[in-house]
């Protein structure tokens, strides 16, 4: 039986649709026709083109770049398609035009491109077995395709992977049979649907080829014009914030950049100055690689290599996103742009919050084009909150002093200087009720043993104030910035004797997690890899709680064994 249904999967994978005797049977859903001759000519020889412009498989298919770049490295890897790289490369920026995702269906898996760890959700945990057992459902999600392409996409899983038939796509169980875990008398009825089948049918309906958000960037969207100075605000985890400016030129070619890029950290420090070139795919896929001055050799450290993956928004005054470096990705700097326009910009402060009664409170604010006369009266920072005196200004920075009434609200505040607002700038707060380790879940990787690079973890710590509605860890909580805190690691239990705090790694006072060699360990039970799970506990040094206790929180942390196999690599120029 297995073997007849991978006999049939190969069929369905590996002969075009003519072949199998389908050509008299029309499509279910029109097909997105292929103009580049490029295209054509290198993929019209497997994808079989119809009267209409389709070709086979392609032309019921829409994906982000790196989703294309995983199709063609898996045409190459198995098909013999033999592609230069700037073929390549133009092949990826065609499909990604003509059948690519639009903003606002690239948004929701943009975690994905920028190598971000997130707790994805899952429909439904038969969805979860089904997809996510192997990969990121992001990957899943990434992809809009017909009704048939999700079907033959399952008929390839089964030809290269059989084992997923068992281990993910069916459940063996006999007619009227009782559900797993169901030990009532009476049988179950009728099994229910594979996971397999309802995994086809929830993304039949939730990812189709044809969406409201496609047809309307197809229509709306145009190249890309990003040549001029921008403004960046940016944040580097156990770093902290930055600001600075992004100058980008034309590069080769009307969708390709140059960029010179200077950022300053806002609380002092070295400057990060890098030059750059960026390659804008289906006029908002922004993918970039700079390069200058490693600020060190240690993990976490600026290297001389970065890559960068950011959206564009779909005006091109804005761009948001991760560039990134390490080994997976791990360490990376939060940017967002916003396009020089010669008037007042509010780009950042130099701190998150304000303690309610506080006086004489001297605060930086960063940004472009200030008016060359201020007074107190121009600068405000909400109620509760008086202007005491400017004591310097420049086009690019303004100082002043504040007092904070003791009575002042709790909450954000937008501030303006001008004209200029810069909404959500900075928070109020009577006292500090909670705080919380950033990222609530991660993972690092074990490595160096077996020459396979090590995955690093940096965890940073942030305050809240309760809120409006007077509780702690609701979703009301303002966000007050980073305090101080000394690092832990406590052993997560999931067996008798666990032992993992002991040898999955070390944790330095900047909240950097190191994880140990890979490898078998003489000094563990059963000479087991330094592989576990833990806590990684964060405990405020001055701030306490109701009760005088110092307030704490902790992360969940898996260190796993090295990713032996990447296969595929993000976009870049």
């Amino acid at each position: 039986m297995i073997r007849l249904s991978i006999a049939v999967a190969l069929v369905a994978v590996f002969c075009p649709p003519d072949a199998r005797g389908q050509s008299s049977e029309p499509k279910p859903t029109e097909g997105l026709p292929v103009t580049d001759p490029l295209v054509i000519a290198k993929c019209s020889t497997c994808h079989k083109k119809d009267d209409k412009g389709n070709l086979s498989r392609i032309s019921w298919e829409r994906t982000t770049p790196e989703g294309w770049e995983e199709v063609i490295k898996r045409m190459v890897r198995l098909n013999g398609l033999t592609l230069t790289p700037d073929e390549a490369r133009s092949i990826i920026k065609s499909l990604s035009a003509s059948h690519g995702l639009a903003p606002e269906e690239a948004k929701p898996v943009a975690y994905m491109p920028e190598h971000r760890i997130v707790d994805e959700a899952y429909p439904s945990e038969v969805i979860h077995s089904a997809c996510a057992s192997c990969h990121p459902f992001g990957r899943v999600a990434s992809f809009r395709r017909s009704p048939e392409e999700w079907k033959l996409l399952v008929d390839m899983h089964e030809a290269l992977y059989p084992v997923t038939d068992l281990t993910a796509f069916h459940r063996r169980r006999s007619p009227g049979a009782a559900a797993p875990g169901d030990n009532s008398a009476t049988p179950a009825g009728p099994p229910p649907p594979q996971p397999v089948d309802q995994a086809i049918e929830y993304l039949t309906k939730t990812y189709p080829l044809e969406t409201p958000e496609w047809a309307a960037w197809r229509a709306r969207s145009r190249p890309p014009k990003l040549a001029g100075k921008w403004l960046a605000s940016a944040h580097i985890a156990g770093k902290g914030a930055y600001w600075g400016e992004v100058n980008i030129g034309a590069g080769a070619a009307p969708d390709e950049f140059t960029t010179t890029i200077r950022l300053e950290p806002i609380g002092g420090g070295p400057v990060i100055e890098r030059s750059g070139k960026v390659a804008v795919f289906n006029g908002y896929a922004w993918r970039g690689r700079s390069t200058g001055a490693a600020s060190g050799s240690a993990p976490g450290d600026i290297p001389a290599e970065m890559r960068e993956s950011m959206m564009i928004d779909p005006d091109q005054s804005q761009a948001q996103g991760r560039w990134f470096w390490g080994s997976y990705g791990e360490f990376g700097v939060d940017v967002k742009l916003w396009k020089a326009t010669g008037v007042a910009s509010i780009v950042g402060l130099d701190r998150p919050s304000l303690k309610a009664g506080s006086q004489t409170q001297r605060i930086r604010i960063v940004g472009d084009s200030f008016p060359a006369q201020l007074s107190p009266a121009d600068v405000d920072f909400g109620s509760g909150v008086s202007i005491r005196r400017v004591v310097s200004h420049t086009p690019r920075e303004v100082v002043v002093e504040v007092d904070v009434a003791a009575n002042a609200i709790n909450g954000r505040r937008d501030i303006s200087v001008g004209q200029a607002v810069l909404p959500n700038a900075i928070a109020v707060y009577d006292r500090i009720d909670s705080i919380k380790v950033i990222p609530g879940t991660s993972i690092a990787r074990l490595g160096g043993a077996s020459q396979r690079p090590k995955g690093y973890q940096q965890f940073e710590v942030m305050a809240y104030n309760r809120g409006a509605d007077g509780k702690p860890g609701t979703a009301d909580d303002v966000e007050l910035g980073p305090v101080e805190v000394a690092w832990s690691m406590e052993e997560f239990y999931e067996t008798f004797g666990d032992d993992d705090k002991e040898f999955v790694g070390t944790l330095n006072p900047s909240g950097l997690f190191t994880p140990a060699l890979d490898g078998p360990n003489p000094q563990r039970k059963q000479m087991r890899n330094n592989y576990g799970t833990v806590w990684v506990v964060a405990t405020a040094k001055s701030e306490k709680d109701q009760n005088g206790r110092p307030l704490s929180a902790r992360s969940y942390l898996v260190v796993s064994v090295p990713l032996f196999i990447i296969w595929d690599q993000e976009v870049a120029p």
